[in-house]
């Protein structure tokens, strides 16, 4: 048995302001929607994410994540320049010694979203 993706899925409180934040922000393609699950399916490139509306089975108290989603890009510097003044940033593009070029944003539910690019400046 070997698992062929993983494709998370982030709760939200708001579904269509997660969907034009993943879409309008981020580039994502909404592949899928069903209001009655209050469910999406938002992809870009290899990358997919469901976004959900926790239902009634889930017991949480606030929207949130105990980590992080981090993306690889072909063009860390591009895409940073178009996301910084979109959005809130974490931490802002920069040169890591463990051979990464990477910055930080949250999405509008709070997640923390990094995206890197191996530095081959080195």
């Amino acid at each position: 048995m070997k698992l062929t993706e993983l494709r998370p899925m982030l709760w939200t409180e708001n579904l269509d302001d997660s969907i034009n934040f993943y879409v309008e922000i981020l580039g994502f393609t909404c592949v899928e929607r069903n209001d009655d699950w209050g469910w999406a399916s938002v992809c870009k490139g290899d990358v997919g994410l469901m976004l959900s509306i926790a239902n009634s089975h889930t017991s949480y108290e606030k929207i949130g994540f105990t980590g992080s989603f981090y993306f690889n890009t072909d063009n860390i510097d591009a895409l940073w320049n178009e996301l910084k003044g979109k959005t809130k940033v974490c931490y802002q593009l920069d040169n890591f010694e463990y051979g990464m070029r990477e910055f930080g944003i949250y999405d509008n539910n709070g997640y923390l979203l990094q995206f890197g690019q191996e530095n081959d400046a080195d």
